[in-house]
């Protein structure tokens, strides 16, 4: 499929923003990262590239380009430097509202007026901090999944103003990465997907923090159920729980109901340093977590 643009900026190299930039660059465009942190990008990527190897994934990306598309991103420290010749920015920080709002304010000063900006919230609409870019019109929500895990999906939603043509764009850059866009018609928190998943997470996570059941067996009974590899508290682990938290807290903020916070054992579990993949534990110890244990299904 034809690329809608050519030039492609990430804000943020975390855990996704890593995974969307190499898609991209596999998808032949020019791509830029950016982070505070020197060297993030390839210490997240050296920690996913890891990751995948020893749950036996076969990834997207053949492992045999992923070191080509690693070097083919432009890695800087400087947010004018990132946003310069971008045709589209997708901002892919830790889900916090004044944040966002931080780089869509810097970012609608630094980009050219045609630049789009999207968000890769897992939650928030782009309506939230659309205005302080300046450009309501080309802003919008576009929300990976675990692309390089084949999760071969993205939301895709406008906000107040978005142009039917910037929504159309949004799509087509989509398709141009072998993803399925998921059109989002009217604004709901959590778009389309991600709402069902938090589903699963919310009913999870309260079946294991009030010790009804423990998380290996909620996950040894997805597993046998979807035939998944890895259950919700391995995919949370994935996430890093401190995501997953903040993510929950948007729900519980926008829906002011005490049940909608996630249980306290989770907090706890984040202020000891537990944050699944990223820190080595959460629910799981890696990069040998119990679930890729033959035996882990067995009876």
């Amino acid at each position: 499929m034809e690329r809608p643009f050519e030039h492609i900026t990430l804000v943020g190299s975390g855990f996704l923003g890593s995974q969307i930039a190499m898609v991209a660059a596999y998808a032949g465009y020019k791509v830029k990262i950016y982070d505070p942190r020197e060297g993030a990008f390839v210490e997240a990527y050296d920690k996913i590239h890891n990751d995948l190897q020893k749950k036996g994934v076969t990834p997207f990306i053949p492992w045999e380009k992923w070191e080509e598309c690693r070097d083919s991103i432009e890695q800087t420290i400087e947010l004018g430097e990132a946003a310069k010749d971008a045709q589209l920015v997708i901002e892919v920080a830790p889900e916090i509202e004044d944040l966002k709002k931080s780089i869509f304010k810097q970012l609608g000063e630094l980009t050219s007026s045609e630049c789009i900006l999207a968000t890769n919230s897992s939650s928030m609409p782009v309506s939230r901090f659309e205005e302080i870019s300046g450009r309501p019109e080309r802003c919008l929500n576009l929300h990976f999944y675990l692309p390089l895990q084949g999760m071969n999906m993205a939301d895709v939603m406008g906000g107040s103003k978005t142009l039917p043509e910037v929504i159309e764009a949004g799509k087509n850059f989509i398709c141009s990465l072998g993803d399925v866009p998921l059109t989002v018609k009217k604004e709901i928190l959590g778009f389309c997907f991600n709402r069902v998943w938090r589903a699963i997470k919310k009913e999870t996570l309260y079946m294991w923090g009030n010790g009804f059941v423990d998380h290996m067996d909620i996950d040894r009974a997805w597993m046998i159920f979807t035939g998944m590899k890895v259950g919700p508290f391995g995919l949370m682990d994935s996430v890093g729980l401190d995501v997953v938290r903040d993510i929950e807290m948007v729900y519980a903020n926008e829906s002011k109901d005490p049940k909608d916070i996630p249980p306290k054992a989770l907090k706890d579990m984040i202020d000891k340093g537990d944050l699944g993949v990223k820190s080595g534990k959460g629910f799981y110890t890696y990069p040998n977590p119990d679930f890729l244990d033959p035996n882990f299904l067995k009876p």
